[in-house]
Order: C-alpha cells, then structure tokens, then sequence
C-alpha cells in the first residue's frame, strides 16, 4: 500500500500525460491531413502536433499553480515523446541531443509566436501568417484560412470546457 503511493504519478503528472496523448490522437485525425491540406511529412506532422499540445499549454496559462504543474507535465511527455520518436526513425544517440535542442528551439519560438497571434485576435493575419510559414512552409497549396478557422474553434471550445477537467487530463477536441 506505501509502495503504491510512493510509485504512483502525481496527479499532475498523470494529467500532463493524458493531455499529451489526446492531443497526439487529435493530431493524427486524417482531416487535417486531407481538408486542410496539413503536409503528411515529418515535418508537418511536428507542426501539427505542436500546435495541440501548444493550443493546451495556452488554455492551462494563467489558471493557478496546479494548471502549471499540469502544463510542465504536458511539455516535459512531449519532449520525452518527441525523443522516443527521433529514436525510432533511427537517429543515432551521438545526433539525438542535436536534433532535440534545435526541435526544443523550434517548439519555443512556435510557443512564443502562436501566445502573440493568440494576443492580436480578433485579428488573424498574425495567426495566419504564423501558420502559412510553419505548417505550410514546405507546400504549394496553402488552405491557411481553414486551418485559422479550426485553431479558433479549438482554441474557443478549450476555453468552454472546465479547467477541472483539464486538470484531470480530460479533454475534448471537435472534430476536425
């Protein structure tokens, strides 16, 4: 019985942890692969991936110490999933630090951009140009507008749902 609650996750951990893998289900929705014309690359992928568990991070902001401890728990999973990811696609251990530094850079700056977009609403040229370089920075067609239509529906329904229930890991996503 002590062995169970010296071993079991914090609650915060065990939050951060349930939130990652909803947004990485989210992530993998096909729809936005082929609605709104996500790039089906490793590097789109990472976009899309980054901004759910970025669009979580920013609901979590600003609501007390317990959605802190929720939101590092969330960022520290994807960075260790993140890692296990670079693993399988057979980067060597020597480059894997390399690689995670410049992909932790990139996931901090993505951070930054989007909480300025985020300040400008209603206005979206910033979201839309944020999103024109980073998701569709590797393609020709460029559906920005649907994208900056579905970030603003998630972005709204997250901030509908009870910070109670993030706190526990749950959330819910609609539908791409």
């Amino acid at each position: 019985m002590l062995l169970d609650r010296l071993f079991r996750p914090r609650p915060a951990l065990a939050a951060g942890r349930a939130l990652y893998a909803r947004a990485v289900a989210q992530s993998r929705d096909p729809a936005l692969y082929s609605a709104f014309g996500a790039p089906d690359t490793v590097e789109g992928r990472f976009e899309v991936y980054s901004l759910h568990v970025l669009l979580l991070i920013d609901r979590l902001r600003g609501h007390g110490e317990a959605a802190a401890e929720v939101s590092q728990s969330l960022f520290d999973t994807y960075v260790k999933g993140l890692d296990e990811a670079l693993r399988e696609m057979g980067v060597g251990d020597l480059s894997v630090g390399r690689k995670m530094r410049k992909l932790g850079e990139a996931f901090y700056g993505r951070g930054k951009s989007y909480e300025t977009a985020f300040a400008a609403l209603p206005d979206t040229a910033e979201l839309e140009a944020l999103l024109a370089r980073t998701v569709y920075a590797q393609t020709e067609a460029r559906p920005v507008r649907k994208l900056v239509d579905y970030v603003l529906v998630q972005r709204a329904a997250l901030a509908d749902q009870p910070s109670e229930g993030l706190l526990t890991g749950e959330v819910d996503w609609i539908a791409a």
